[in-house]
């Protein structure tokens, strides 16, 4: 093979190796150069140039009103009195407000960088920068440059309402993640008591009947709510703390084998002949734990698999949850019906819940 400019020269195991890496003649290369500039448009064309101007604002405006419309979609469905389908149609308003103001300022960006700042083709080679003062002063010049170059310090309706765009687009979440517990001095009060109460019948969810220990054999799995919870009020109306309560109060019922459980001093008394009660929101971010594993006796929470040991308490086994899953003290009464012997004795809920 010729030793030409255009090709690369075989390898010779003697002398074109230096450390085991293999050595290539950049003579041997031929160096493509940079690609002809094409220019756009808004570069040869003052009205073009202004019409991408107003598409950006245009953007940014867009998703400064998606960002506002998801808050209000929030709001326009209370919880008070709010079906399931008006729970989809509110949750895909207030998705889609979300989502179109993010994508927004996304192509906005996109088209004011693709439209609007400068694209000559640059070509430099690449080198170890030193913190040194020179090297400083030179990434300020290059900053200023970009400044000049990209025009956000002229185009100021642009870079105005890319800050609306910016400034309101995390406020939806602020507002739901503000509403998601109650605010006030009775945050303790809230979070740390829920509807079970002394003598209070363990109901099957949704339907309130309550449960005989006798209907629960071994492996079987109920989801209890407190009988007394109504979801509407004597008068017939709704109950509007109805799904807070259930929320917090939610419970599994599970039945093994007496032996199977190892109960901690002063808990021997808080399960019947092998029934056990635990609550379902995980201890992790609070999803419902709803998979139970007969054969390990493992309760699993689906959302990021926390696993939990029925037969020692729930206590973790796996997974991001920082403790067990707080267990209901339950008896029997005098007609058989399982009831709770007091409310849960620790918070339940997800961790920081008692911080």
């Amino acid at each position: 093979m010729s030793n030409s400019k255009d090709v690369v020269k075989p390898f010779d195991s003697e002398h074109d190796y230096e450390g085991g890496l293999a050595v290539i003649d950049k003579d041997a290369i031929k160096n493509p150069g940079m690609e002809p500039h094409r220019e756009r448009m808004t570069d040869k064309s003052e009205k073009h140039e202004k019409a991408a101007a107003r598409q950006v604002t245009a953007l940014f405006v867009f998703s400064m009103i998606a960002s506002a419309f998801s808050i209000y979609a929030y709001f326009a469905f209370p919880l008070s009195n709010i079906t399931m389908g008006q729970v989809r149609l509110s949750t895909l308003l207030i998705g889609a407000g979300i989502s179109f103001g993010m994508l927004a300022i996304g192509i906005g960006a996109v088209h004011w960088a693709k439209t609007l700042m400068v694209d000559n083709e640059v070509s430099e080679a690449r080198h170890q920068t030193r913190g040194s003062e020179e090297v400083r002063a030179r990434a300020v010049e290059i900053i200023n440059l970009a400044n000049q170059e990209s025009g956000f310090s002229r185009r100021k309706l642009i870079r105005r309402t890319l800050y609306g765009a910016i400034a309101l687009f995390p406020l939806p979440g602020i507002v739901l993640f503000a509403d998601l517990g109650p605010l006030g001095s009775n945050v303790e009060e809230k979070l740390r008591h829920t509807a079970w109460a002394k003598g209070t019948r363990l109901a099957k969810d949704p339907y309130g009947t309550p449960i005989k220990a006798s209907d629960v054999t071994i492996g079987s799995v109920f989801h209890v709510i407190p009988e007394t919870l109504r979801e509407r009020n004597d008068d017939g109306t709704l109950n509007s703390e109805y799904l807070n309560e259930k929320a917090k109060a939610a419970v599994l019922l599970v039945r093994v084998e007496p032996s199977v459980l190892n109960p901690s001093p002063g808990r021997e008394k808080w399960a019947y002949d092998g029934i056990v009660a635990y609550s379902k929101i995980c201890t992790h971010v609070g999803c419902p734990v709803a998979l139970y594993e007969q054969h390990t006796h493992h309760l699993l929470c689906p959302c990021h698999q926390s696993t939990f040991d029925l037969a020692n308490e729930c206590a973790v086994i796996f997974g991001p949850a920082s403790r067990p899953l707080p267990q209901l003290p339950i008896a029997v009464d005098s007609e058989g019906y399982l009831v709770a012997q007091s409310d849960f004795n620790e918070p339940v809920g997800p961790s920081f819940w008692e911080r």
